[in-house]
């Protein structure tokens, strides 16, 4: 899609905050749904990490991302899954609850620290090296596989109803959002085209509320779809539950056992996380047609991520990544305006400490959010693929590179050692990444 704003353009300001909103909207589920995991996996009360914080913490990231970048980099940085597992290990480890949120913290600042390393390098060695390692046919169908990891999410979200309802009741819902946001992104106009999520979501938000509504009036569970029990209780203003503030207090249960344990488990996947870097900025490269790793550079985009990751993780405790959510809101949309990001990372700030907005955007039930996810996660999907037209697949050299990351990917293939785990989109990278070499050996066209 032709881009309507360039990464520079700056929309007016009542147009910005729509378009800050929805890119709320597509980055909201997954940012707060690290904490809940980790809060669900070791239960209640003082252990339980804050959504909110999250949401904090992740605007924070994203400013300091957007500040190493120049301002020239529309990404928004989020709570990262594949740190679910150093995070497990941090509590896990810890001799107390304080000490778990300090761990959090601390492994966050290691991980932050081998980007550094990394981009200290990469500013010396320039970033020529990534295209030679991963050219278009590694790259491109790594980024599909991004999209398509996450198609079980999608279709499992669609099926669900918050309030316990009918599935199907809860798949209608999710094809009318979707079907208005194809709509919308197809035949709008003008604003309608701009923000088809944030028109979508109130459409199946609407008739779910309806559904409900009768369901509730006349005592038909299988009509239930939101769960307007949420509601009950919210405070008007309340401020999240920081990671810092529960740190203070483990400083006496730290020791260097805990300290390395910590290294072990975020170091790697830091580096893990670093292919997944590379595979979203050449995607937002593709879709702004401008090399990202070129200008700003990859050292910047490293630094922003590594020390945004780190800014984020001091208030909400999760380490941030780039998020494809993110990025597939700014092609479907055609707005990669930077100023729409930060304005997307103070509206994150803000609403963290209202209560009535935090509890509105968490009612949106999980069959809506898995209509709108069926078109973010298919367009990461089908932006691998574009990559892909450009390489000659009938060489099989080539050939047999996509069809080992795709078959690896899709087919879920991950790696677990102790508390680091190598998602399976990083090991069908790094596996892409090995048989390119093997095959490309000796040529001079890699």
């Amino acid at each position: 899609m032709k881009l309507v704003y360039q990464p520079q353009d700056k929309p007016k300001f009542g147009q910005m905050i729509v378009f800050a909103l929805q890119q709320v909207l597509a980055i909201l589920a997954a940012t707060i749904a690290v904490p809940m995991i980790i809060s669900g996996t070791y239960d209640v009360g003082e252990v339980a990490m804050s959504p909110a914080a999250a949401l904090f913490g992740a605007g924070v990231g994203t400013l300091v991302y957007v500040l190493f970048t120049k301002g020239r980099s529309p990404v928004f940085l989020g709570s990262s899954f594949a740190f679910l597992g150093s995070m497990a290990a941090a509590f896990g480890g810890a001799l107390s609850v304080a000490g778990g949120f300090l761990g959090i913290i601390i492994g966050a600042a290691m991980a932050a620290l081998a980007y550094v390393v990394i981009a200290i390098i990469v500013k010396f060695a320039g970033a020529q090296w990534v295209n030679k390692l991963m050219p278009a046919q590694v790259i491109g169908p790594t980024v599909s596989i991004i999209g398509l990891s996450l198609a079980g999410n999608a279709v499992g979200d669609l099926q669900t109803a918050d309030a316990g309802g009918n599935v199907y009741i809860a798949i209608i819902c999710g094809l009318v959002t979707l079907a208005v946001v194809c709509l919308c992104s197809v035949f709008g106009k003008k604003m309608g085209k701009l923000i088809p999520f944030i028109i979508g979501i109130a459409a199946g938000y609407a008739l779910a509320a309806i559904f409900t509504v009768i369901g509730n009036a006349a005592n038909i569970d299988a009509l239930k779809v939101i769960d307007f029990s949420i509601f009950s209780g919210m405070s008007i203003f309340a401020v999240p539950e920081f990671s810092f503030l529960k740190a203070i207090k483990g400083f006496a249960d730290i020791n260097g056992t805990y300290i390395l344990s910590l290294a072990a488990a975020y170091v790697p996947v830091a580096l893990v996380v670093f292919a997944e870097h590379i595979a979203d900025h050449k995607n937002i490269s593709s879709i702004i047609e401008k090399d990202l790793l070129e200008d700003p550079g990859l050292h910047r985009t490293l630094l922003g991520d590594g020390v945004g990751s780190f800014a984020g993780a001091i208030f909400g405790g999760c380490p941030n990544t780039t998020y494809g959510e993110s990025i597939a809101c700014v092609a479907i949309t055609g707005n990669a305006s930077v100023a729409t990001i930060i304005c997307t990372a103070i509206i994150c700030i803000l609403i963290s400490f209202f209560g009535p907005f935090v509890t509105l955007l968490d009612s949106i039930p999980a069959c809506v959010m898995g209509g709108v996810c069926i078109a973010l996660y298919g367009f990461i999907a089908v932006s691998g693929l574009k990559m892909v037209q450009k390489v000659d697949l009938e060489d099989n050299r080539n050939l047999f590179v996509v069809s080992t990351i795709l078959i690896c990917g899709i087919g879920g293939l991950s790696l677990h050692f102790g508390a680091i785990t190598v998602t399976e989109i990083a090991t069908a990278l790094i596996l892409g990444i090995l048989v390119n070499i093997m095959l490309h050996a000796g040529s001079k066209k890699a």
